[in-house]
């Protein structure tokens, strides 16, 4: 199994890129190689400072970066040998079997649609993330950003492909699935959830609980394992957690429950629908968030997901 590691994407790159592999590299199997994409004589200089022997690592050297103010496209086809687009290159031939990046997000996506490409069937691939419950568990929320505008068709694959990954991923047999409204009534909501209610209604395709409200997304009143939304309103509740991460730990507040809502400990979200394990990072993150970017890409290369997806599709 190789995993690819875009180590020029991130503000803190390429130290911290690095750093997170090399963490990574300590937790991970034998039968896993991690492959450093990007500048490779800084990569080295890095393993130098910590006395990491170069055999551990794959490289493969770029002389190009897509910086975090580019424009996606424009970037991806005018910068061919940067790390993202020679991770994407890499991923399409085989020779990876993850790409993750901290990079720009913009050309993440773009390379995820028009390189890999969309699985056949998926009108829309989207973000995935993980929200903590009171309980202890967890739930993916769906989309988280990249489909702001949303039909009812789409959001009713959301709760597939969410389902899918709650399953194979996070071990959630027959996972329940939530529709993200203003109420638990059908009769609640704008004309997009209310049309969406009345296709999950009934299905057979996944496990559809009904409507969920903004206070039952972390344990409460309707549970859900998977909870959908358009990506507009999932990306303000992902940023909303990400706050309150921030004002807890600003004020010496954490504690067990509220010091997982810290992005470090979940490294990324992945792309779901495209023929390929494509991992988005937080720009700011960690060798840690790194690290724990790395050990998900295993997870999602060993549940075979994309694989799952096709077959659902069919």
């Amino acid at each position: 199994m190789k995993l690819g590691i875009d180590i020029m994407g991130g503000d803190f790159a390429p130290k911290t890129t690095v750093e997170g592999a090399i963490q990574a590299q300590k937790e991970l199997p034998e039968s896993c190689r991690i492959v450093l994409i990007g500048d490779e004589k800084q990569a080295k200089a890095i393993l130098d400072e910590h006395q990491i022997a170069y055999d551990l690592f794959d490289f493969v050297a770029t002389t190009q970066v897509v910086e975090m103010g580019e424009h996606p496209t424009r970037a991806m086809k005018q910068k061919p040998d940067s790390s993202i687009a020679k991770g994407f290159e890499l991923l399409q031939k085989g020779e990876i079997d993850s790409l993750g990046s901290a990079g720009n997000s913009g050309a993440l996506l773009v390379g995820s649609m028009f390189s890999i490409r969309p699985i056949l069937g998926v009108y829309r691939p989207c973000v995935a993330s993980i929200v903590p419950k009171q309980d202890g568990g967890q739930a993916v929320i769906l989309d988280v950003g990249v489909v702001a505008d949303c039909k009812p068709d789409v959001l009713y694959q959301f709760a597939i492909l969410g389902s899918i990954y709650a399953e194979f991923v996070y071990g959630i047999k027959k996972p329940r699935v939530g529709l993200l409204n203003i109420g638990e009534e059908k009769e609640k909501g704008n004309l997009l959830t209310q049309a969406t209610h009345q296709l999950m209604d009934g299905t057979t395709d996944f496990n559809f609980v009904g409507n969920v409200e903004g206070r039952d997304i972390y344990g409460g009143g309707v549970d859900a394992d998977v909870i959908v939304c358009d990506g507009f309103t999932g990306n303000v509740v992902l940023k909303q957690a990400e706050a309150f991460y921030k004002l807890m730990a600003t004020r010496g507040l954490l504690d067990d429950y509220f010091k997982r809502f810290n992005y470090e400990n979940y490294g990324a979200t992945p792309v779901l629908g495209v023929n390929g394990n494509v991992l988005l990072a937080h720009g700011i993150s960690s060798a840690k968030a790194m690290k724990n970017m790395l050990l998900l890409s295993k997870d999602l290369v060993e549940a075979k997901l994309p694989q799952k997806i096709k077959e659902a599709f069919k």
